[in-house]
């Protein structure tokens, strides 16, 4: 069998103190996270940040920074995450049907979420926010994305 890690995207979305975060359903427990999710195919890793943030929240985020790439192996179930995680601003929120799982949007500060520490869905979640409260940001056209069409 071949190995593949699973490429997922990821939005640190600031709003003075308070994060933009998801509050979901993931293996039978209930967790909190970023505006994160699967890049699908065809799809340029951009375009699902946006994408995800949008269906998992009903905001709209203009993605302004790249935050960096995350490697994860769960202990849960096995499975390597590449996370490409970024920086965004939301837009005015839509009347718009969050994705199957998604229980709703929240805004939390740094210090709400370290009290559910225990229901985080991943170490990944204080790490992306914890490097964009220490400054880490890199231009979006750090990414290439060449199709070879």
């Amino acid at each position: 069998m071949q190995w593949k890690p699973n490429a997922t995207v990821a939005v640190v979305v600031p709003d003075g103190e308070r994060l933009l975060m998801v509050e979901e359903h993931s293996e039978g427990a209930v967790v909190i996270n970023q505006p994160a999710g699967h890049i699908e195919e065809g799809e340029s890793i951009l375009e699902a940040a946006r994408r995800e943030a949008l269906e998992e929240t009903g905001y709209p985020v203009t993605l302004n920074a790249f935050l960096g790439v995350y490697v994860f192996r769960s202990p849960h179930n096995g499975i390597t995450y590449h996370r490409y995680a970024f920086i965004g601003d939301a837009g005015s929120r839509e009347t718009h049907a969050l994705d199957e799982g998604i229980i709703a949007a929240h805004w939390f500060t740094r210090g709400e979420l370290e009290a559910r520490h225990d229901q985080l869905r991943s170490p990944l979640v204080t790490k992306c926010i914890d490097d964009y409260r220490h400054g880490r940001h890199f231009p979006l056209d750090l990414i290439h994305e060449i199709d070879l069409k």
